[in-house]
């Protein structure tokens, strides 16, 4: 099993990586403000204004470290990758499935999207009471995943993932229960977010998917590739898909957990101009230190039948579809918590 290594945040604005020797180090304001060996260091992550030296990035590829660039906002701009690893064989493998078989994979994964939507609703059910829009979007929700289980068309696959996201964000507002703070939630707006509750879930997704990208490149899959989604140029298709597993599970309980706990405030946010509402440094700090916590809680996994830190989930689903993908397993499994 992988180790779960840790992951450098660098929010700083103005910061510079450098290195000295086998060391990064981080200076602020022209002094040194930390110095880290890279080993024991699985991916840096650096956020908005943040220069890193040439040096860096070639240590970075040879040591086999995730080196991401994302706006202040948190939206993904491009990462370092090193010489490509990897079986030739498994990759083809993957493009052929993708390209005549896609659907058995697709759908799993939506299967495990809504059934973690719906765990979230039905964990709000049990700690606060039942109520008639929670119970009326949980019965739809059952019927599109009773519907989708013999569904073999991919667009029809697609939409019935658009109809349960829809309905699981229809009462996504009533998740919020302490409105003291007056956060509210209208709707996903994506691009780019509107409200300090949208702009926190985009933020939580774009970087667990680049955690999911370098998960997937960790076991020879391209992450550009996917079942699910549609290539595009410069997209990594396949880490959206498998995005789609840990979305419920991981960012949205997050935000919600950081919000109704009042961990983050209106003050946290800032709306600029265009409209556009993105989180402060120190807030971007706090969201990331309560992500790296997450991550080291320990979960059941359903499929392997043991603990696994919530941070290797990606890594742990990457390696299963692999194998899938080789043919060591007839059906993906993809992960559902209990």
């Amino acid at each position: 099993m992988k180790r779960l290594q840790n992951s450098l945040y660098i929010n700083t604005q103005g910061a510079y990586l450098h290195k000295e020797r086998e060391t990064l180090v981080i200076d602020i304001n022209k002094e040194k403000a930390a110095q880290l060996p890279i080993h024991g260091i699985g991916a840096i992550f650096c956020f908005g204004n943040v220069m890193v030296s040439p040096q860096v990035m070639g240590f970075c590829g040879e040591n086999s470290v995730n080196l991401a660039f994302f706006t202040e906002y948190g939206r993904f701009l491009a990462r370092v990758q090193g010489k490509q690893t990897g079986n030739v064989l498994l990759r083809r493998a993957q493009y052929r499935k993708a390209d005549e078989d896609p659907v058995s994979v697709a759908r799993n994964i939506v299967a495990a999207k809504i059934q973690m939507q719906k765990q979230v609703l039905q964990r709000h059910q049990r700690n606060h009471g039942n109520s008639v829009e929670f119970s009326q979007q949980i019965t739809a929700i059952n019927h599109v995943l009773d519907t989708l289980k013999h569904c073999a068309d991919l667009d029809k696959i697609r939409g019935y993932e658009g109809e349960a996201a829809s309905r699981y964000f229809s009462v996504f507002n009533m998740l919020l229960t302490n409105k003291d703070l007056g956060f509210e939630f209208s709707g996903r707006v994506r691009r780019p977010p509107t409200d300090p509750v949208n702009c926190l879930l985009s933020f939580m997704y774009s970087v667990l998917g680049n955690d999911i990208s370098a998960a997937l490149q960790g076991v020879g899959l391209d992450p550009q590739v996917g079942f699910l989604h549609q290539e595009r140029p410069g997209r990594d298709s396949l880490a959206l898909d498998l995005l789609e597993e840990f979305r419920a599970f991981i960012a949205d309980r997050l935000v919600l957990t950081l919000l109704n706990r009042q961990q983050l405030k209106p003050s946290d946010f800032i709306t600029e101009t265009g409209g556009a509402v993105k989180l402060k440094d120190d807030a971007r700090k706090l969201v990331l230190k309560e992500y790296q916590s997450r991550k080291q809680q320990k979960i059941r996994h359903q499929f392997l039948d043991e603990d696994v830190e919530i941070g290797l989930l990606p890594h742990v689903q990457a390696l299963l579809l692999a194998r899938h993908i080789r043919g060591d397993l007839q059906q993906y499994p993809p992960f559902i918590s209990k």
